[in-house]
């Protein structure tokens, strides 16, 4: 049966409010993702000898590694590794104790006390606001960013005050124009470096200015690093908790999603202050029984070899530089990023002599239509449109051929900007 004939049922009317009660499943408003899709599907149809140059998949183009691979292999075939794992095995904590140290210069981390596993990112964020959000409190996020924080915090009847990264500021957030009686009522601040979509990288002179705005504050910090060890051009990857003073007001977010291109396996860490690492636990504990052990123990092996991510650094900096390149030679004015595989440039205005491009989603929709190039559009803090480098390309040829061909279909107009 269809959605549409339950519609009319006592189901219908059973909804909570914070997913649109009654109302659920009738908005006919169309988001921005789900727009991408139908044009990509548009043009697929409308062109279908033309090769589609997917730049907006935010995850990796390869598989993992074939040492964590075959890791998981072993692991998965002994049948102590069989049970529920739930808040995680030893070895996985002291592997991420260890390579917060080796990577990032962290030191003095407590894997028993002071790190718990994650079934990835995502769900740590989304428990997060648990522990702390009473309704009416505030949790302080950044747009453009990732919302899965505030949606739960809303869930839980908080608030969302926003703070917008603008180029002016080099895409990190003013905290000095948070307004002060948002700050007295905020419970938390979410911050993400090397930051998805922008790029850019945080300092420790801006990640020590949060730490005295938190405690001055009282406000929980919570760090989403999944990006942070893949940068670029000598930029040595960056904790907030190498930072003194950071575990005292907040926690750091990993994931071996991006750096390990284990994007499906769903494995990463929550590590910091011991008294948030136990609240969350706690409520992590009440959501989930824990991650397949047999992956913890691959992600282990994983986070003890880190040149595995030095390496595919290498590849998307190469592919970034070739990408900047191009778009700077049709008259984009394109930086290459500190970190991530992100590059976030400014729409044009417009064709001369023709379509004007009022927002990054008209110019996102024009590449998908009518070059068959794929991006996601930010307006939240200006148009901007985010282009990736996880594109599929076998080697170094192939990544050539691939930019090339993005440089060819964008000649064939002048843009302004």
């Amino acid at each position: 049966m269809s959605v549409e004939q339950y519609q009319g049922t006592f189901i219908q009317q059973q909804f909570s409010d914070r997913i649109g009660g009654s109302n659920y499943g009738k908005d006919t408003n169309i988001y921005k993702f789900e727009k991408i899709k139908r044009a990509k599907a548009a043009a697929r149809a409308a062109f279908p000898d033309i090769e589609l140059i997917d730049l907006g998949v935010g995850e990796p183009d390869e598989k993992a590694d074939d040492g964590i691979i075959a890791k998981l292999a072993e692991e998965a075939a002994k049948p102590e590794n069989r049970g529920y794992a739930d808040n995680g095995i030893p070895e996985f904590k002291e592997a991420a104790a260890k390579y917060l140290k080796e990577v990032f210069s962290v030191d003095g981390i407590d894997p028993s006390t002071e790190i718990v596993h994650s079934i990835g990112s995502k769900p740590a964020l989304a428990m997060m606001p648990s522990a702390f959000i009473n309704p009416g409190d505030v949790a302080i996020m950044t747009v453009p960013g990732y919302p899965v924080l505030g949606t739960h915090t809303k869930y839980l009847g908080g608030e969302v005050y926003n703070v917008q990264l603008t180029k002016e500021n080099n895409f990190l957030p003013d905290l000095s124009a948070i307004p002060a009686d948002i700050a007295k009522r905020a419970k938390l601040l979410y911050l993400n470096y090397p930051n998805n979509p922008t790029g850019a990288a945080a300092t420790p002179a801006f990640f020590a200015e949060v730490v005295d705005w938190a405690k001055k504050n009282e406000v929980v910090v919570v760090h989403d690093a999944p990006y942070a060890a893949l940068t670029y051009d000598g930029v040595k990857p960056l904790s907030f908790l190498s930072v003194p003073g950071a575990k005292d007001v907040g926690v750091e977010l990993h994931s071996l999603s991006k750096s390990y291109n284990m994007t499906g396996w769903r494995i990463g860490f929550v590590a910091g202050n011991p008294l948030i690492v136990k609240a969350f636990s706690d409520i992590k504990d009440n959501n989930d029984s824990g991650q397949f052990i047999a992956i913890q123990k691959a992600a282990a092996y994983g986070l003890a070899n880190p040149a595995i991510t030095e390496a595919i650094a290498q590849k998307y900096s190469r592919r970034h530089d070739l990408l900047v390149a191009a778009l700077n030679e049709i008259g984009f004015k394109a930086e290459k990023p500190k970190g991530s595989f992100f590059l976030y440039v400014e729409a044009p205005k417009g064709i001369k002599g023709g379509q004007r491009f009022a927002t990054g989603e008209d110019f996102s929709q024009f590449l998908i239509r009518e070059k068959l190039i794929s991006s996601v559009p930010w307006d939240d803090a200006g148009h901007f449109v985010r282009f990736s480098v996880t594109f599929l390309a076998a080697g170094e040829e192939e990544e050539r051929r691939v930019i090339g061909e993005i440089k060819r279909r964008l000649t064939d107009v002048e843009f302004e900007f």
